[in-house]
């Protein structure tokens, strides 16, 4: 259980990177974590609650009443350890110690309490002293109450408290409580999120909800897995599905459990505050600790999103557009494309699940073989380059060398690391995935590999868009999109607002489900398709039919798709979770390219969903009208949505438009839609960039991208179409990493 692997590398490792320190040190001080047991109850005789807070948040009543409701005794630190032990009062030892010594002579304290099965209320100094917490931690699970900081300082002030480490020499108690703030963010199992004014029993109930979600959370089940065969024994943890990928039945993993649904006094806790912030109460609402704990996913977004990867300060940010229309920026990444969300989190977490889900020892290294047709190569290599150099883990990315765009080929040659390689492959994007199949079917190549550096080859689970992990970083910036329009008094929190999103894998707009789902109140959720239109059909028809349709190539490639697999994740939430209409469905795709469905769940599906698409030549059209009305220039992309969202506005509520790339990435598209063909013509990317400088600074160039386009560094190898070539390259690339 969780009490147990804390007991030594949790705590280490919260100690030794205060500072942010290398990802391999985070990797290390975690390989040997233990899965969780399910056969260990957290409401057994074993286990302790041990309640963490700021002074006045009501711990000592939080406890009691836990204590009553759960028929456990309850100790309280101050009042039946401290007080009893020194003979006199807190105050007093306070000010007879000074602060350094009191915490410590409260930290030897502590470490004298045995307790087990009981309500632990903690000071607000005991997590001051890393030993101590260390010891009590280890007894069970820490629940950290995060109360407002304005509804503490007013209770404090009431109260008159005049034992508080710090006070004693004159600290504001508003410093106090933000450093205690610091130390209690690392050193919590499970937050509580506590609204203004919020009653200590409704906390208690809180703490009472979000244990038992701990205690029967199953992990993850796959969308075609027959409920009736679940084992309720065996737990599906987040680091397995993150390697998985796809479920061994085909399907693809959501959480056992509901989506958690927060209420609004919770997410009025989340509008002031910042985007890493934001990211951390989400995700740690839809992750078992146990699979990865709220102090190393802290680290993780600390290192995915700041100032070097992201060239704006809110990460992803909202403006207004026009009327009322507002833009989700999601191309502010080192790779300006909506990906770099998921993918400057994902190696991180990747990693970390497969140091801690291999049976292999710590020598063990691996390569991941990714093929791409546009911009997932980019960001993947961006991403493992940034955060997984060192770790044992290398990317290669094939393309197709005449089947991209000349600024993806640019961005991905421009990528340099010890541990990422480009192969650039005379043919097209499905010879290249055909090479990555065969390189896995090689054993031939698998002997070699691990003879020669103990290297396992592993497929493109840490970028493919159905994975799990790449779902998380989407629900939050959907969510955050929303809580920009409260913060910015756009609207009222509660307010309804439609979401407007280019859906080519269903990815985005699931986000948004998702997001809707915990609680956003998203009216409409639009999904606005470009001429490979099988969703836009679908939702208004039932039918999903692709016999008789071929992709067709459009200035949106990113969404030239026409099976847009995580609807089957859609599909299984709309429909009750049936999992036989799942398998039905999907086997009757891949067996005869088509599925119906009817009645009430597509009367469901049209209440959740509009679909609507877009024509090149309205995709052009727009470009220039918006560029002309606003002076604002999309991306086809963003172009297919912002087309959509006008034909579907009813200007009632707020409309966000997913903006899910710079236009810049597009250049020759964008420059011909304003009417530069001619211009164009012979022109580099580099110098088509310099021209979009002089049109229009809205949006702002995109620094790390114009980089890219104009490295000198190019990092290529262009192979012929013949496997011996690749896994030659495969081989050489070994002796890098």
């Amino acid at each position: 259980m969780l009490s147990t692997l804390k007991t030594s590398s949790l705590w280490r490792f919260l100690n030794e990177t205060k500072a942010l320190t290398s990802t391999t040190l985070s990797i290390k001080k975690y390989q040997h974590r233990r899965r969780l047991n399910t056969t260990t109850r957290i409401f057994s005789d074993r286990y302790n609650i041990i309640l963490m807070g700021s002074p006045g948040s009501g711990k000592s009543t939080v406890a009691r009443i836990l204590a009553q409701k759960l028929n456990k005794p309850s100790i309280d630190i101050d009042n039946d350890v401290l007080e009893p032990m020194w003979g006199v009062k807190i105050s007093e030892k306070l000010k007879e110690k000074g602060s350094k010594y009191f915490i410590e002579e409260e930290g030897k304290a502590l470490m004298t309490v045995k307790a087990e099965n009981s309500i632990i209320s903690l000071t607000g100094s005991n997590p001051l002293n890393d030993q101590a917490m260390r010891y009590i931690a280890s007894t069970g699970y820490v629940i950290f109450l995060d109360y407002p900081a304005k509804g503490i300082l007013q209770r404090l002030h009431k109260m008159k408290i005049d034992r508080i480490v710090g006070q004693e020499i004159g600290t504001p108690l508003a410093d106090i409580l933000d450093h205690r703030q610091i130390t209690y963010e690392q050193a919590y199992d499970i937050r509580i999120l506590c609204e203004e004014n919020e009653s200590p029993e409704s906390v208690s109930e809180k703490v009472i909800v979000a244990l038992k979600v701990l205690e029967e959370d199953q992990g993850y089940v796959s969308t075609r897995q027959d409920k009736n065969s679940v084992n309720t024994q065996e737990r599906t943890s987040l680091g397995e599905i993150l390697l998985q990928g796809l479920a061994p039945d085909g399907g693809l993993y959501v959480p056992a459990l509901q989506i958690p649904i927060l209420s609004k006094g919770e997410w009025s806790r989340l509008v002031n505050i910042g985007y890493r912030d934001r990211a951390l109460r989400i995700m740690e609402r839809l992750m078992n600790p146990c699979d990865l704990h709220p102090s190393k996913l802290r680290i993780f977004l600390e290192r995915a999103y700041n100032s070097e990867t992201f060239d704006n300060e809110k990460i992803f940010p909202v403006r207004h557009l026009q009327d009322n229309q507002f833009l989700l920026e999601l191309f502010h990444g080192p790779t300006a494309s909506f990906k770099d969300a998921a993918l400057q989190l994902m190696p991180q977490m990747f990693v970390d699940a497969l140091r801690n889900n291999e049976p292999l020892n710590n020598s063990s290294r691996y390569i991941i073989l990714v093929a791409t047709s546009g911009d997932t190569g980019s960001a993947v290599l961006d991403g493992f380059r940034r955060h997984a150099e060192g770790s044992g883990v290398g990317v290669i990315v094939l393309f197709p060398e005449h089947g991209i765009s000349e600024v993806q080929r640019l961005q991905m040659t421009a990528m340099s690391g010890g541990n990422v390689q480009v192969l650039g492959i005379e043919g097209d994007f499905d010879l290249c995935q055909t090479m990555v199949k065969k390189a896995f079917q090689d054993q031939n190549l698998a002997t070699w590999l691990s003879e020669n550096g103990n290297f396992r080859l592993r497929y493109r689970n840490a970028a493919n868009s159905i994975t799990w992990g790449r779902l998380l970083p989407q629900i939050v910036f959907q969510v955050s999109a929303y809580l920009d329009l409260v913060e910015q008094k756009v609207i009222s929190l509660g307010d309804e607002v439609d979401v407007c999103i280019p859906t080519g894998n269903f990815g985005n707009i699931l986000g948004a489900y998702y997001a809707q789902a915990m609680g956003i109140p998203f009216r409409r959720l639009i999904c606005a398709s470009n001429a490979n239109n099988t969703l836009t059909e679908f939702i208004n028809t039932g039918v999903y039919d692709i016999r008789a349709r071929q992709i067709q190539k459009t200035q949106s490639p990113a969404i030239d798709i026409l099976k847009a697999s995580n609807l089957e994740r859609f599909l299984y939430h709309m429909s009750d979770r049936n999992d036989q209409l799942v398998r039905k469905c999907f086997k009757e795709l891949e067996e005869n390219q088509c599925f119906e469905v009817s009645g009430q769940l597509l009367k469901d599906i049209q209440k959740s969903l509009v679909g609507k698409w877009c024509s090149e030549a309205e995709c052009v059209n727009t470009i220039k009208k918006c560029f002309e009305t606003t002076g604002y220039l999309l991306d086809p992309h963003t172009a297919i949505a912002k087309f959509v969202a006008d034909l579907v506005n009813d200007g009632d509520v707020p409309m966000i438009i997913n903006a899910t790339a710079h236009c810049s990435k597009f250049a020759p598209q964008v420059l011909r839609a304003l009417g530069h063909k001619k211009e164009i013509k012979d022109k580099t990317v580099s110098e088509m960039f310099d021209m979009l400088h002089k049109i229009t600074e809205s949006p702002s160039m995109h620094s790390k991208l114009e980089e890219c386009v104009k490295s000198s560094s190019i990092n290529e190898k262009v192979l012929k179409p013949n496997y011996e070539d690749i896994e030659r390259e495969i081989k050489i690339f070994s002796h890098k990493i």
